[in-house]
């Protein structure tokens, strides 16, 4: 199981919207006939690629076990059903590490191998698979994405001057390693001060990658002007707002955006639908880099899982912070973070944190 893990950890970057999966073929005498991890969105799962994999080799498969990350999956999707063509192989048993949420598996997948008289064992691997996929237990369980917020900051938490000036705070090993966390998520958000400010890209750029994660933008008023680079880079782009402007819409839709009006009581963009909505355009991962005051209504609304912090070496003072909420009367009232991983990166510190409780779904 740990092969098949390691295998799932390269579709990290790959298989979204589908679940990030690695299968590992052993015969009878406990020899890897055959191995393989979920390709692109429409390409073939995991299991498909180690039975392919077996045959290239020249070697059976009947009698054999499979090693699989996830549930192999009973219904028909993009592709066809892993568990038809693991029986049509001869599996005769499969070692899976989690049940897959999806609502159209959730169990059936193993009732229809057991119904075919494939033996079933369900377990090992749990834990590692459901953190390698917590974007799509979230969607599959909760029905948002799963929402991290990366900032970069100076060691006493600045994120930019109060002029608006940020570029750059920490160093290009930081930038990069960012880059990387952008190419597992499946969109990237932002808030339209950033876009009229900083006019980014929130493409990746500084990591390898086959696919771009699309682009998401919370634009109230639908300032985001024709020009802005985050239109380069060919992917889905989507701008979230509180207003119908027939005449700004058409802008941005003529650009490639799809515009969707989510307005709440106060005129602005209602961000809790906002997350239902992008969980219905398959959303996992949802990557946030935005300014303090979109990070702070994200937090005050209980929408953030986790943080992504970069902290410089350096000390700022006065100016911008990393996310703007409060004031609280009491440090009780403090939001709990548990420390997921610290690393330096470069000359910077990488901190992983998640709100406490956030995975308990």
């Amino acid at each position: 199981m740990r092969e098949a893990l390691a295998l799932a950890q390269r579709s990290l970057r790959l298989s979204n919207p589908n679940p990030r999966v690695g299968c590992v073929l052993v015969d009878a005498k406990g020899a890897v006939i055959g191995q393989g991890y979920t390709q692109a969105a429409g390409g073939p799962h995991a299991e498909i690629m180690a039975l392919a994999d077996a045959a290239a080799r020249g070697r059976s498969t009947a009698g054999a076990t499979a090693y699989v990350t996830l549930e192999p999956c009973c219904h028909h999707g993009r592709t066809g059903p892993c568990c038809d063509a693991l029986v049509a192989a001869g599996i005769k048993k499969v070692v899976a590490s989690i049940d897959d949420p999806n609502p159209k598996v959730a169990g059936a997948g193993f009732e229809r191998l057991r119904a075919a008289g494939v033996a079933v064992e369900v377990g090992p691997g749990a834990a590692q698979s459901r953190e390698l996929n917590i974007g799509f237990f979230s969607r599959m369980i909760r029905g948002t994405p799963w929402v991290r917020v990366k900032v970069a900051a100076s060691l006493d938490g600045r994120t930019a001057l109060e002029n608006g000036v940020s570029q750059w705070i920490t160093s290009d090993a930081a930038r990069a390693d960012g880059h990387a966390w952008r190419a597992r998520a499946c969109a990237v958000l932002t808030g339209i001060g950033t876009v009229l400010e900083d006019d980014p890209r929130l493409d990746v750029r500084l990591a390898e990658t086959e696919r771009q994660p699309h682009v998401v933008v919370v634009d109230s008023r639908l300032d985001t002007p024709a020009s802005a680079r985050l239109f380069e880079p060919e992917r889905r782009r989507f701008a979230y707002t509180a207003v119908r402007d027939a005449a700004r819409q058409s802008v941005l839709e003529a650009r490639g955006a799809t515009v969707i009006p989510l307005p709440n009581a106060q005129g602005k963009v209602d961000l809790a639908a906002m997350l239902c909505d992008l969980a219905k355009r398959e959303v996992n991962e949802l990557h946030v880099e935005a300014g303090h005051k979109l990070n702070g209504s994200l937090l005050r609304e209980g929408l953030v899982d986790e943080w992504l912090c970069y902290f410089a070496p350096s000390l700022i003072g006065q100016a911008r912070g990393m996310a703007d909420f409060g004031p609280l009367t009491a440090l009780a009232d403090a939001v709990p973070l548990v420390f997921r991983s610290v690393e330096q990166i470069g000359v910077d510190l990488r901190i992983v944190s998640r709100i406490a409780g956030r995975d308990r779904f």
